[in-house]
């Protein structure tokens, strides 16, 4: 048995998908979909593939991507997405994290919202696919407010000193960011 991945105190999160389901009354773990101009979107799943490697089965789990070619038609990109989402929702609902709004990636995402079934994300990062893997075991809703916390909080300005000897950004308790300063 591989160790949890307790250094991200995020443990419980990668149980049994099945002990998941049950104990928050759903019907399945939020699907993921990250659809992104080729190859960023196999990038990403790969990065937290390896974030998460002491349990790898879990990053990957209901976790699909959709890689767009410059030359690629939305269209048949749309096909490609709508199917894969068809492996991945099991009635929970599927996440959709897109790179740039606006672009073919965007445009193909943003076509695949259905209120309550599908919610879409633009400027996907690796923070933000972390906490969407992490805490998709609740609601749609939820997913995505972690998800838009994770790539918000993700990005700040890196100073010339290592990251141990930085300063704590000042947070409210009960901030996502006060449950994790303890990393750095």
């Amino acid at each position: 048995m591989s160790p949890p991945c307790s250094s991200t105190r995020s443990s419980r999160r990668w149980r049994d998908d099945g002990a998941a389901a049950r104990s928050s009354g759903a019907a399945a773990v939020i699907g993921i979909l990250v659809v992104a101009h080729a190859p960023l979107a196999s990038a990403l799943a790969q990065a937290a593939g390896h974030v998460y490697a002491c349990a790898p089965e879990k990053a990957a789990a209901q976790l699909r991507t959709l890689d767009v070619a410059a030359d690629a038609e939305v269209e048949s990109m749309c096909a490609a997405a709508r199917a894969l989402i068809g492996q991945i929702d099991r009635g929970a609902g599927t996440l959709v994290l897109t790179d740039a709004f606006g672009a073919t990636p965007g445009n193909v995402a943003a076509r695949l919202v259905e209120p309550g079934r599908v919610a879409v994300i633009a400027g996907v990062n690796l923070p933000m696919l972390l906490r969407a893997l992490c805490y998709r075991d609740g609601t749609l809703a939820q997913t995505v407010d972690k998800a838009l916390a994770g790539g918000t909080q993700g990005v700040l300005q890196v100073t010339g000193t290592p990251v141990q000897n930085q300063a704590s950004r000042t947070v409210a308790p009960g901030h996502d960011l006060a449950r994790i300063q303890h990393q750095q």
